[in-house]
């Protein structure tokens, strides 16, 4: 992947605890541990606006299913589904975060491939 990602160290380091878990597939734990080690680390003051990250609304495209979905991705412990609220640690998220808006992702997921392009990063403003 030709351009690195850039993340703030908090999101950093979850990920980084995300692989000590083994929470993903063996193919997912290589290129995690590519990107990070590519990875820009910055403050969350400097985290540029268009780059996907917890507290930003996304809204993207799923090449598999065709269809186009906006999230606000946050930490694991404030899921809401129901509010489209979803993880940063989900499929979606750790393939998609630290990247910007015009990235197309071809991503290996626990569910089958992915293949997702972010299309708007917007900052959302938490309670």
């Amino acid at each position: 992947m030709s351009q690195n990602i850039i993340l703030t160290t908090g999101i950093y380091d979850l990920i980084k605890d995300h692989l000590r878990r083994k929470k993903v597939t063996v193919e997912e734990e290589q290129l995690l541990v590519a990107e990070l080690k590519k990875a820009s680390q910055v403050l969350r003051k400097d985290l540029p606006e268009d780059i996907v990250s917890v507290n930003r609304k996304v809204t993207y495209k799923d090449h598999v299913n065709n269809e186009e979905k906006t999230v606000v991705f946050v930490g694991p412990q404030k899921v809401k589904t129901s509010k489209n609220k979803i993880s940063i640690l989900s499929d979606e998220g750790i393939a998609m975060v630290g990247y910007k808006v015009g990235k197309l992702i071809e991503w290996p997921s626990k569910k089958g491939g992915l293949k997702l392009e972010i299309l708007k990063v917007e900052e959302v403003e938490m309670a």
